[in-house]
């Protein structure tokens, strides 16, 4: 019975390779031009025991297409196969049916056409906006206007109490501000800028001698308050040896006097406030320490007779003090006054002397505040301040260690005044002083300047070299009117 099925021994597929390609698409008809080829296309993995060493091309190798005929039409020329409505997929021997597959003879579909997806472009834009209007955009935006963007928000710290601490810099500056003044004087050949601070609430205010000097008789001296208002002051008294000056205000409410500290519990390395007015920049406040106490200077001598040089013993600070500082308080950390600013180191101008100060080294000088309150009490109540005295005339030119006293007096007479200190304590010509109270003395300049730094009627003793011999002499200051 032949049912249509092959008869004989099973083909043994899996060791022939022929059985495995897929059908060879039909020729092109001539003049009908190219035909579309189906390409080959794996289905699935290949299999490892029907490829190469072990066999042929695997099972997804499209077989060789079979062609069969096709009716002819009467009177025609037969009608090749061929893609179209009438197309029918070849069909293999029954030989190959169990390799044969049928997706492999089909036409497959043209490669679909990639495009851009629209997630990516905008992804694109908006990383340029990111990327570059920050960069270009935002800045054209903020310039057209006036360079602020209302949307920009820049962190800044939380208002904080406007208090600080009372012994602290900014503590200390707000309490001595408002007593602090800056005073401007006119005269007939000069003027300057200089600092004073007030005393009482009637108007006095203290300040140096050299800061008023230029109104002398006929001059004009303004005083500008820390907050702002003006006054005409006038000169109530004054002294060259001190360097020391009061001047008063009338007409002023709301004075705020500064208090005053003691200089003698001043210790080095005690933190000290300055304020002032450095080249006419009023209520500027600067910050130090003392460097030193008891530190002898002199200052003016622009006469050459010696009536304007001012003797001083000194604090010594590396607060900032400039021109126009002198006259200012130098304060303490409870905002009392200590010293009265009055000079500052001029620095050598490079020929071995010393030239014209442009701004401060850190070598600032103070009068202490123990001795301006006496000159300044004496000069609120006579007009005058009083000088302690020994009663000796000191040779000016000795250049050897300590102060040497005279052989004569500037007019001739006697370098020991009769009836004076000196010589009631025994003092003789040619004496030479090396320590008042223990302290050494180098020269006759630091002998008047610790002279200076007591009162008429003070005790002191003195040390002094005569021809070789050291002696100790006791004697009670004398006093005599100031300039």
């Amino acid at each position: 019975m032949d049912d249509g099925k092959p008869t004989g021994p099973k083909p043994k597929w899996w060791s022939r390779p022929e059985h495995r390609h897929a059908p060879v698409p039909p020729e092109p008809v001539p003049g009908s031009g190219p035909q579309p080829q189906p390409q080959p296309q794996p289905l699935h993995a290949p299999d490892p025991y029907s490829t190469p060493p072990y066999g042929g091309p695997g099972p997804w190798a499209p077989a060789p297409p079979v062609q069969r005929p096709v009716p002819t039409p009467a009177g025609g020329t037969p009608v090749p196969p061929g893609p179209g409505p009438e197309f029918v997929p070849p069909q293999p021997p029954p030989s190959q049916w169990m390799n044969y597959d049928p997706w492999a003879a089909r036409p497959l579909p043209a490669a679909p056409v990639r495009r851009r997806r629209r997630g990516g472009v905008v992804a694109a834009v908006l990383l340029a906006v990111v990327t570059g209007v920050v960069g270009g955009g935002v800045g054209a935006y903020i310039e057209r206007n006036n360079g602020i963007s209302p949307d920009v928000k820049l962190p800044q710290a939380a208002e904080e109490a406007k208090g600080r601490a009372p012994d602290s810099v900014a503590g200390i500056a707000a309490s001595a501000l408002p007593g602090v003044v800056t005073l401007h004087v006119k005269g007939d050949s000069e003027q300057g800028t200089g600092t004073g601070f007030v005393l009482d609430r009637e108007g006095h205010i203290l300040t140096n001698n050299h800061v008023v000097a230029p109104a002398a008789a006929s001059g004009e001296i303004s005083v500008t308050f820390s907050g702002g208002e003006v006054a005409q002051a006038e000169v109530v008294g004054k002294d060259s040896g001190y360097d020391l000056a009061v001047v008063k205000v009338t007409g002023v409410s709301g004075l705020k006097p500064l208090p005053l500290g003691n200089s003698d519990n001043v210790q080095v390395g005690d933190p000290v406030v300055a304020i002032g007015a450095p080249f006419d920049l009023s209520n500027t406040v600067t910050s130090g320490i003392i460097s030193a106490k008891g530190r002898p200077i002199t200052a003016g001598g622009e006469k050459g007779d010696g009536s304007d040089v001012s003797y001083v013993d000194a604090l010594q600070t590396d607060a900032p003090i400039n021109p126009g500082n002198s006259g200012g308080p130098l304060l303490d950390s409870r905002a009392r006054v200590i010293g009265i600013n009055s000079a500052i180191r001029a620095a050598d101008n490079g020929t071995g002397t010393t030239g014209a100060q442009s701004g401060s080294i850190g070598l600032g000088f103070a009068i202490p505040v123990n001795q301006g309150k006496r000159v300044a009490e004496e000069l609120i109540n006579t007009g005058k301040a009083t000088h302690p005295v020994i009663g000796v005339t000191l040779d000016m030119q000795f250049t050897g260690d300590g102060a040497r006293v005279g052989d004569k007096a500037k007019d001739g007479g006697p370098s020991v005044a009769a009836g004076g200190p000196g010589a009631k304590a025994g003092i003789r010509p040619g004496d030479i002083v090396t320590a008042v109270d223990g302290g050494r003395v180098h020269s006759a300049e630091e002998l008047i300047v610790k002279i200076r730094a007591h009162r008429p009627g003070d005790h002191l003793e003195l040390t002094v070299n005569r021809t070789g011999r050291e002696v100790s002499v006791v004697l009670t200051l004398g006093s005599a009117s100031g300039t």
